[in-house]
């Protein structure tokens, strides 16, 4: 039984910190105390996270760091934790480069590790498993999390922080294709694709790679896509264009705001999910390429739903992020540094047995 700090006390979070709950001492950190008050039989700090001396003081006494804070807090918070010699599994998705933090990470003696979600995460996780045995040639991971009932006008709603969602719509996407770099502005080459049992949905070009870029160059063909409603795209373009995802500051009657700020606070409550929203999660994962000489391609697909009043985005985000924080905690993976969920396509079955065993299941097939 290990003594486990989560900090962030989100929907994501607070998965995270009741899974936990089951086999180790858990603490959560949040500076909402609404957040906490929801957390029954767990231990609890209000506190600021984002001032480093205040997060270095909290952390000291316990054996694993879990972070589940915005985006924008990420890198700073997953160095704080590096610097005060701690090992920590992250879910944030930053925009900075993680492996700057490679260096301190190897100096401290930290395990440090990323992304560990749904894309990135168990995609990493999947690719990673099959590049041990085979030759990938080409990738394609579309993913996406949907409340099941479409609401005008965004037939959307967001389990993270809402500046992390517009990330997505700004953040010039980059793949591989042809052994090349491509980049292109996010919610480029739009594409209808038919589903079972959800029907149509729309995919577009995110930056979901990330850290595949980097440490899977041997592979000619990558890409990730997002998947929402139909007509999605199209709105968010006219909004970005506009401005109104712009970080970059205006006056309004004196006062220099940034668009985004505002943005993010009018489409909170659009967004947020409320008592008896119901979500899912949904990704097909292709991987072709060569086994033994012979083409191979295979195939994963993930539908899951809300479920035992969670979120399903909580959930298949969430835990990714525990049975990963159980591999560090039972010495299972032991590397120090920086490390994208990649780097544990060999714990691939105790993740997916993990993630079945709470109802998440990734089926796979060969094709």
């Amino acid at each position: 039984m290990a003594n486990i700090i989560v900090l962030g006390a989100g929907l994501v979070g607070s998965v995270i910190a009741k899974d936990l709950t089951e086999k180790h001492i858990v603490t959560s950190v949040d500076i909402s105390k609404k957040k906490l008050e929801k957390l029954n039989n767990i231990n609890t700090i209000c506190s600021d996270l984002t001032n480093t001396s205040t997060l270095k003081n909290i952390i000291k006494d316990y054996d694993l760091v879990v972070g589940a804070v915005p985006g924008f807090m990420g890198y700073k918070m997953m160095k704080d934790v590096i610097e005060a010699g701690k090992n920590i599994v992250d879910i944030s998705f930053y925009p900075e480069d993680p492996f700057e933090l490679d260096s301190l990470a190897k100096k401290k003696e930290v395990i440090a590790i990323m992304d560990c979600g749904v894309a990135p995460g168990m995609g990493n996780i999947i690719f990673a498993h099959h590049n041990l045995n085979m030759k990938i040639t080409d990738y394609e991971c579309l993913v996406g999390g949907l409340p099941e009932k479409r609401e005008w006008p965004y037939e959307y709603q967001a389990v993270f922080s809402p500046i992390d969602v517009i990330e997505e719509y700004i953040r010039p996407a980059r793949y591989i294709q042809n052994s090349a770099l491509i980049v292109k502005e996010a919610l480029s080459d739009t594409e209808l694709i038919e589903f079972d049992e959800i029907g149509t949905l729309e995919s577009w070009n995110s930056d979901g790679l990330r850290t595949l870029i980097k440490t899977m160059p041997h592979v000619p063909n990558m890409i990730e896509k997002t998947l929402r409603y139909p007509g999605c795209v199209e709105y968010l373009k006219v909004l970005r264009t506009t401005g109104l995802f712009s970080y970059k500051k205006v006056d309004i009657n004196g006062t220099m705001i940034r668009p985004i700020d505002m943005t993010a606070k009018l489409l909170f409550p659009k967004w947020e999910m409320k008592a008896g929203d119901r979500d899912f999660t949904i990704m097909r994962i292709i991987i072709k390429g060569t086994k033994n000489g012979k083409q191979v391609k295979y195939q994963y697909n993930l539908l899951d739903r809300y479920k035992d009043d969670t979120i399903s985005m909580a959930r298949t985000t969430g835990y990714t992020c525990t049975a990963v924080a159980n591999l560090v905690i039972n010495g299972s993976y032991k590397r120090k540094g920086i490390s994208p969920p990649e780097y544990l396509g060999e714990h691939f079955k105790f993740i997916r047995n993990y993630l079945a065993k709470r109802g998440v299941n990734y089926k796979s097939k060969k094709i």
